[in-house]
C-alpha cells in the first residue's frame, strides 16, 4: 500500500472518529433541568414554594416529574403564578390520596403513572372509594393507568363518575386491551347521560356553524326577519308580482 493511500485512510479514520465523538457528546448533553426552567418562568417566591412542594413529593415517592410538567405547561399558557402554585399543591394532595386508594384496593405497589392517572380521575370527580374498587376488581397484574385516564375522559363526555367506573370495570372483566378502553369515549352516543355529553365527533368547524345566529351572513335590508312572510301572508304569484291584473 502506498504512503499516500495510507495517509488518506488515516485522515479519514481520524475525521470519522472526531465526528462520532462530537455526535456522542451532543447526545449526552442533558436538557435544561426542570427546576431551572421553573425558576426562569415563575416569580422567585412562587418558584421556591412550587419547587419545595415538588421536592417533597419526590421524597415521598410520588410522580414529581408530572408535577414539574404541569407547572411548566401552565406557565407556558400564561396562567397566573399563584394559580399554578395552587394547582400543584392540589394535585400533589390528590396524588397522595390516589396512592393510598390504589394500595388499599390491591397488594402491589402503585406505579407512578397509576398514581398520576388516579389523581387526574379524582380531579374530575372520582372519589377514593371508586379508585379502590377499580384496583380491587381489575384483573391481577393489570396496569390501572389507562383505565383511570379513560374514566376521567368519560366524565368529560358527560357520564357520572360512577357510570364511567362501571363501564370501564365491565370492559376490564371482559379482558379489554388498553386500546379498546381508549376507544370508549369516542363510542359514546352523541347525547350521553341525558344530553350532558358533547358528541365526540364534533369538530371546531361544526361547533362554530351550529352556534351561528339565524341572521348570520344575511345582508342588511334583505327583507323581514326569519319567521315573518315576505308577502305579509298573501299567496305568492310567481312571475307576476308587478304585472297589471288581466283584462276581462
Amino acid at each position: 500500500m502506498s504512503f499516500i493511500r495510507m495517509t488518506c485512510i488515516r485522515r479519514f479514520t481520524f475525521v470519522l472518529a472526531a465526528l462520532c465523538l462530537a455526535a456522542g457528546s451532543s447526545a449526552q448533553t442533558p436538557a435544561k433541568d426542570p427546576s431551572t426552567r421553573l425558576r426562569e418562568v415563575l416569580p422567585a417566591d412562587v418558584a421556591a414554594r412550587v419547587l419545595a412542594r415538588i421536592a417533597d413529593a419526590r421524597a415521598r415517592q410520588l410522580p414529581a416529574e408530572a408535577l414539574e410538567n404541569r407547572a411548566l405547561k401552565f406557565a407556558a399558557k400564561g396562567v397566573d403564578p399563584k394559580n399554578i402554585e395552587r394547582s400543584i399543591n392540589e394535585q400533589a394532595d390528590r396524588m397522595d390520596v390516589a396512592r393510598a386508594a390504589l394500595a388499599n384496593g390491591r397488594a402491589s405497589r402503585p406505579a407512578g403513572d397509576e398514581i398520576e392517572a388516579g389523581a387526574e380521575a379524582m380531579r374530575k370527580g372520582v372519589d377514593g372509594a371508586a379508585v379502590s374498587l377499580l384496583a380491587k376488581s381489575a384483573p391481577s397484574g393489570r396496569s390501572l393507568a389507562v383505565p383511570l385516564f379513560v374514566i376521567g375522559s368519560l366524565t368529560d363526555h358527560g357520564l357520572t363518575a360512577n357510570d364511567a367506573l362501571q363501564r370501564v370495570l365491565t370492559r376490564l372483566k371482559a379482558r379489554a386491551s388498553d386500546s379498546d378502553l381508549e376507544s370508549m369515549p369516542a363510542d359514546l352516543p352523541a347525547q350521553a347521560n341525558g344530553g350532558q355529553g358533547k358528541p365526540s365527533t364534533s369538530t371546531g368547524r361544526d361547533f362554530g356553524q351550529s352556534h351561528k345566529p339565524a341572521s348570520a351572513g344575511r345582508p342588511a335590508g334583505a327583507g323581514p326577519p326569519a319567521g315573518v312572510p315576505g308577502n305579509a301572508g298573501k299567496k305568492s304569484n310567481p312571475g307576476q308580482g308587478h304585472r297589471p291584473p288581466p283584462k276581462n
